[in-house]
């Protein structure tokens, strides 16, 4: 299967999500966004798409103005039921694209936060077999909420952690792809006035405890998504499995 990997911004990639794609013998493409206004290959291409983080944010699309044809490049994947992975921003501004509202929290959420699944994540297809409480590397400024018709799977006493979407679309608040080397970029290159104050030390030696748990659970989680993709009717395996750009 052909999988697109959705980036804003070079150090906030697939990570161990990468880990996961190869692990099964698919085949990752990465999209640079903000450097390119066409992923490597046609989106019909793709039988799976995983959307990334970054610095900026939904409501910024005078600033950036990528965002506003990447939030009708979602909208059409949800309607041709492709299933998309949203993470952090990238599950922001799947929500958005689904007319769900993406509001600011009050101050950052920043660092490794208990996360709980919700009753409706035993039936969901990606979440049902994961651990019912976990310990969670976040960091974000806004927060998605429920769009009309989705269901939630996860929260936390901030704010919602995880929604599906219809069948194929799934967003998450928390960043299930980190490796132990991007959470410490992101720490020693935090910024104050956007981050909120970060203490690195204490950041970077609670990660060390929990990072190589968390990467399991990412790995994890990712294959149980790219194994739904794989089984969706709508995937269109057999024309992509003979592409001569596969």
């Amino acid at each position: 299967m052909r999988v697109l990997s959705m980036v804003h911004q070079i150090d906030a990639a697939a990570g161990v999500f990468a880990d996961a794609v190869a692990e099964r013998g698919d085949v990752l493409d990465e999209w640079v966004i903000p450097e390119s206004p066409q992923p490597p290959a046609p989106i019909d291409e793709y039988g799976a798409v995983l959307v990334f983080g970054g610095a900026m944010h939904v409501d910024q699309e005078d600033r950036h103005g990528w965002l506003r044809e990447e939030r009708r490049t979602l909208q059409r994947l949800v309607e041709d039921e492709v299933p998309v992975l949203g993470v952090c921003l990238g599950g922001q501004l799947l929500a958005k694209a689904l007319h769900g509202h993406v509001r600011r929290l009050p101050s950052p959420e920043i660092g490794w936060v208990d996360v709980e699944l919700t009753p409706e994540a035993t039936d969901d297809p990606v979440f049902a077999e994961l651990p019912s409480g976990f310990s969670s590397f976040q960091w974000h400024l806004y927060h998605f909420e429920l769009p009309d018709g989705a269901v939630p799977l996860a929260r936390n006493d901030r704010c919602l952690q995880a929604y599906r979407a219809g069948a194929a679309a799934w967003g998450i608040q928390f960043h299930a792809e980190v490796t132990h080397a991007s959470v410490e970029d992101w720490a020693r290159s935090s910024n104050p006035a956007e981050d909120g104050s970060v203490d690195v030390e204490r950041l970077l030696e609670e990660t060390e405890g929990h990072i190589g748990a968390w990467n399991a659970f990412g790995r994890e989680l990712c294959g149980r998504f790219l194994a739904v993709a794989e089984a969706s009717p709508t995937r269109g395996a057999t024309t992509r499995a003979t592409s001569p750009r596969s």
